[in-house]
């Protein structure tokens, strides 16, 4: 659904580029996660992709056609999820809804069906001049989702939820992966792409450092060592090669003799391999 190749943008005025010869694809119904750190190229690479920027260099191919080719129609097809919300404050939420919607040049989900979807369905005829952060960033998610498009564009999508309020909007980033959409989300939250992204890519400085499967790189990165919590009174732990489980003495006569608490693989954290594999920390 996207192809990039050779993309470079500097911004008017800058010395240096802020994207340097970033190569990626995205399959059909694929979250793709883009990370880094602030001020690592993750949004401009998507405004460009958004088409709020141009001349840029490289090609850009999406939905089978070059960006530069497409024309206003283009926006029937993608949604967008900025990661500041904006909203008209004078009107209310359903009103932002339904004034948003003649945009579009085809049927749209109802907006008390979409406030439903993220908990605002009591908010609906409040202007949103009084609403918190948290109330705004979940107007501005569905709005980007009220025209049903293939291809969603995220920027931070969880950033200033509460936990509860983020679970909803992943289940539901989750179930429109399930429905074949293709998303591209920017994030420094590596929970949130670990949880969510079937391959994330890691962005520093412009560049395109290493790209993978979360699980891929778990694996390539981390230690294959399992820690037992064990003991009623005093807890204890202990580490065990993974490899040699299964004939390891030590192993086998804790299990038999000790109150076992806990097994649990020690696997890195994407946030720890980020550190590891570019020499940047996230912020």
């Amino acid at each position: 659904m996207i192809e990039v190749e050779n993309l470079s943008y500097t911004y008017p005025g800058n010395a240096q580029p802020t994207v340097r010869h970033i190569n990626f694809a995205i399959g059909s119904g694929e979250i793709f996660g883009f990370l880094g750190p602030s001020g690592a190229g993750k949004s401009t690479t998507q405004k460009i992709l958004t088409r709020l920027l141009r001349h840029y260099q490289g090609q850009i191919h999406i939905a089978g056609k070059s960006l530069s080719a497409w024309d206003s129609d283009f926006y029937n097809h993608i949604g967008v999820g900025f990661e500041l919300p904006n909203h008209y404050a004078k009107l209310t939420a359903i009103e932002n809804l339904k004034f948003f919607a003649t945009f579009f040049d085809k049927e749209v989900i109802p907006p008390t069906e979409l406030l439903d979807w993220v908990g605002l369905q009591e908010e609906g005829d409040k202007k949103t001049e009084s609403f918190s952060k948290g109330m705004k960033m979940r107007l501005n998610f569905i709005r980007a989702l009220m025209h049903r498009p293939e291809i969603l564009f995220l920027d931070e999508p969880t950033s200033g939820l509460d936990p509860a309020n983020a679970r909803i909007l992943k289940n539901i980033i989750l179930d429109q992966k399930a429905k074949g959409t293709t998303i591209f989300l920017t994030t420094h939250n590596m929970h949130d792409a670990e949880e969510l992204c079937d391959r994330v890519a890691f962005m520093v400085e412009g560049e395109l450092k290493v790209m993978d499967t979360p699980r891929n790189l778990k694996l390539q990165h981390g230690t294959r060592v399992v820690e037992v919590d064990y003991g009623k009174d005093v807890p204890h732990s202990r580490v065990f090669p993974m490899d040699t489980l299964g004939s390891n003495p030590d192993f086998l006569e804790l299990l038999q003799k000790e109150y076992v608490q806990s097994i649990h693989s020690k696997e890195a954290r994407l946030d720890d391999l980020f550190i590891q594999l570019t020499g940047t920390r996230l912020n």
